[in-house]
């Protein structure tokens, strides 16, 4: 399998139906940090062999190279050969497999595909939810990268209602965030199903952010943006990240662990942090001078 890229930006990450060769095209020039190719729930069962023929014409136009591009398959069955070899033609950054509820999942498309690409894991049931550590722990020898979360399945299945908050759901999202913590992996939050209200979007972007999500799944290009902004560090942490790590790279700083900082208390520990923050902004820059 491919390597693990050393820093990954997934701030906006739009789901993109491969049916829709309008939206294919038009996702070329967003500002995304990465799109996802959906081969599975925004396509119907009789048309996924039109979706997969749209998507070689779409990468036979060339890559998006300011990007990353991951490829939404179907889950295990009629469709999911199909998609794999498709997977195996086109210049993807990772496959992205629905419902993941076991490390069973992982292994059993990990051996399906072979070395491949790289693969995130969506967690969309109450089952993904309650083994969220397991799978967690094996991610990293199956070449997984990180979890997306889906609420729509999982309000479903577990029979929660929709609302603004989404209070009766922090329990769940908070393991999610934990168990990709622990283990190294990024984490991404659900989409917000109302693409018109980008003020209730970019709250629940702000409540994302303190959970620790490293971004949010997206299905319309007006959401881009409040993602964009809301999952980059603001100027003042920008600020206090370039001062903590130069107390600590002073020499009178060199043998210290903790150090006093401006009236507060400061750790190694927040230096390594602070320089974590820093090379997320040298990415979210580089990603700008990469869009046209």
């Amino acid at each position: 399998m491919t390597s693990r890229p050393a820093y990954a930006l997934c701030r906006s990450l739009l789901s993109v139906p491969a049916i829709n060769a309008k939206a294919l095209e038009k996702s070329r020039v967003l500002g995304c940090d990465g799109i996802i190719l959906d081969l599975e729930d925004s396509v119907a069962a009789d048309r996924k062999a039109e979706a997969r023929q749209a998507l070689r014409g779409f990468f036979a136009q060339g890559r998006p190279g300011d990007k990353d591009v991951l490829l939404r398959i179907n889950g295990a069955g009629d469709h999911q050969a199909e998609d794999l070899a498709l997977a195996a033609e086109l210049d993807i950054s990772a496959l992205v497999l629905p419902k993941v509820e076991a490390p069973g999942d992982l292994t059993r498309l990990r051996e399906a595909m072979g070395e491949g690409p790289r693969l995130w894991a969506m967690i969309e049931t109450p089952k993904a939810v309650l083994h969220i550590a397991a799978i967690a722990e094996a991610a990293s020898a199956l070449g997984v990268d990180g979890f997306i979360v889906g609420l729509n399945d999982l309000r479903k299945e577990s029979r929660v209602p929709a609302e603004p908050e989404r209070r009766m759901l922090l329990p769940w999202l908070m393991q999610v965030v934990l168990a990709a913590r622990a283990y190294g992996l990024s984490v991404v939050d659900s989409v917000s199903n109302d693409f018109r209200d980008i003020e209730a979007f970019a709250r629940e972007c702000a409540q994302g952010r303190a959970m620790g999500f490293d971004g949010k799944m997206l299905i319309h290009p007006a959401q881009i943006e409040a993602a964009n902004r809301h999952f980059s560090p603001s100027e003042a942490e920008i600020a206090e990240a370039r001062e903590i790590v130069a107390a600590f790279a002073a020499p009178e700083a060199a043998h210290l662990n903790v150090i006093n900082h401006q009236g507060r208390m400061i750790e190694r520990l927040h230096a390594d942090q602070a320089k974590v923050l820093l090379q997320k902004l040298s990415h979210i820059q580089d990603r700008k001078a990469q869009i046209p």
